[in-house]
């Protein structure tokens, strides 16, 4: 190449650089920070509701198992006909044997251990009177087999009223009468605690012997 065209060659190339475009400067990095995607709100797990007793359905203790009361002993009322008191009772009675047409003699129920833990009396073809000598039995109001004078004077007040025991020194005989005519009658022994108690209409109430 001559010497001449050297320097047009590179005036060439000087003015075809100077016509290019400059490379595009680089993106500046977005200053925003990305926006974090809030976190899906957490669902509390649906506890399934309470369910609601039936209509009629106890909702609270257990009913109570007492039977003693001052008109009678569980379905067996007091002056009622001793047919009408078996078949209140439903289940089997042992009998004593009366001496005679309308005399005195006790039903008592099978499961009926020593001395008889529970005993209706019957005479002149009534139901009169029911004898406890269990403590698993509770009498009316609260007294119990086992409980001291003091203990039944905190339940039955001035309403108690103490006779002397006919055949036990110190002992005594521990009475409530209720307004319908019946009475409820606690025995305690020399130590003032009870050994047995009866309820039921008069005169019956008041036999000490029961039906000897």
């Amino acid at each position: 190449m001559s010497k001449v065209l050297l320097p047009l060659t590179a005036a060439l190339l000087v003015a075809l650089s100077a016509c290019k475009p400059a490379d595009a400067p680089p993106a500046p990095a977005d200053s925003t920070p990305p926006t974090a995607s809030a976190p899906a709100a957490s669902t509390p797990a649906t506890s399934e509701p309470a369910s609601l007793p039936e209509p009629g359905e106890a909702s609270g203790p257990a009913a109570s198992t007492q039977l003693a009361s001052f008109t009678g002993y569980g379905d067996l009322k007091l002056g009622s006909t001793a047919d009408a008191a078996r078949q209140a009772w439903g289940g089997e009675l042992n009998s004593s044997t009366p001496s005679e047409a309308g005399a005195c003699y006790q039903l008592t129920p099978k499961w009926a251990t020593d001395k008889a833990d529970v005993a209706f009396m019957i005479e002149g073809d009534h139901f009169v009177r029911y004898d406890v000598t269990t403590s698993k039995e509770t009498a009316p109001d609260g007294g119990k087999v086992g409980m001291t004078e003091a203990e039944l004077r905190a339940l039955y007040g001035a309403k108690l009223q103490a006779i002397p025991h006919k055949y036990v020194e110190g002992g005594k005989y521990l009475s409530v009468e209720a307004p319908g005519g019946t009475k409820l009658v606690f025995e305690t022994d020399a130590e003032g605690k009870v050994t047995s108690w009866r309820v039921g209409l008069p005169p019956q109430i008041d036999y000490v012997e029961g039906c000897a």
